[in-house]
């Protein structure tokens, strides 16, 4: 299980987005001031979410700082209600690796953590037994099967065949008729709402995924 560290001084977002995150499956410890923060830097967490703007002496530049003196590589998000290139520059400088502006949307947030996380722990791909770990489910790619925690995912062909396609493609985007050449063939002549239906049925089984839609043109699959 990933432990979160989340500073944060506003207490009704600090506890939404606590929600939130343990609903994911998340352990998460909030500390609503960067004092309290900076007695747990070298605790054993897999994450930090730092507020700028913290009342007290210490903020999340202090924090971070802190964080880094003995955690170099540890994955951090920064936020903040000053939307300013400069508050951006200075705490990725500080060696945050991502910056979400207030007021946010918590679900973007949760996205966020979850990718960093993947790109900071997970996704590796094996070349001795041809099997990629992504976001928690593991693909055998010689026997085309996928597994989470030790279970089987039970992926129909054409499934398999969509999540081939999109780990091999990951962060591009594609209209829905570049996956219908790719998946189904180009001697398919169908409607494109295929798509979609095997989307849907895909997302269904593997909801963590983190597969975007891009209305009114078609899917991307996020890392």
């Amino acid at each position: 299980m990933f432990k979160i560290g989340y500073v944060e001084d506003e207490k009704n977002l600090s506890s939404l987005v606590e929600k939130y995150l343990s609903n994911e499956g998340y352990q998460v410890d909030v500390y609503n001031t960067g004092e309290e923060a900076n007695n747990h830097v070298n605790d054993e967490y897999s994450l930090w979410i730092l507020d700028i703007m913290l009342p007290g002496i210490v903020s999340g530049y202090d924090l971070i700082k802190n964080i880094r003196k003995n955690k170099p590589n540890l994955p951090i998000i920064f936020t903040s209600a000053r939307d300013q290139d400069i508050d951006k520059i200075m705490g990725l400088e500080l060696g945050g690796d991502d910056y979400l502006a207030k007021p946010y949307s918590i679900r973007e947030l949760v996205l966020r953590v979850k990718n960093l996380l993947n790109r900071s722990y997970g996704n590796k791909v094996n070349k001795e037994t041809n099997t990629e770990e992504f976001n928690g489910y593991v693909i055998d790619f010689d026997k085309r099967i996928v597994t989470e925690n030790g279970v089987n995912i039970n992926l129909t062909s054409k499934e398999y065949d969509l999540l081939l396609f999109l780990l091999q493609n990951k962060s591009k985007a594609f209209s829905r008729d570049q996956i219908l050449d790719n998946v189904w063939g180009t001697d398919y002549f169908g409607s494109d709402r295929v798509v979609d239906d095997l989307m849907r049925r895909l997302r269904q089984k593997m909801p963590n995924l983190s597969v975007e839609t891009i209305y009114g043109f078609g899917y991307r699959l996020l890392v």
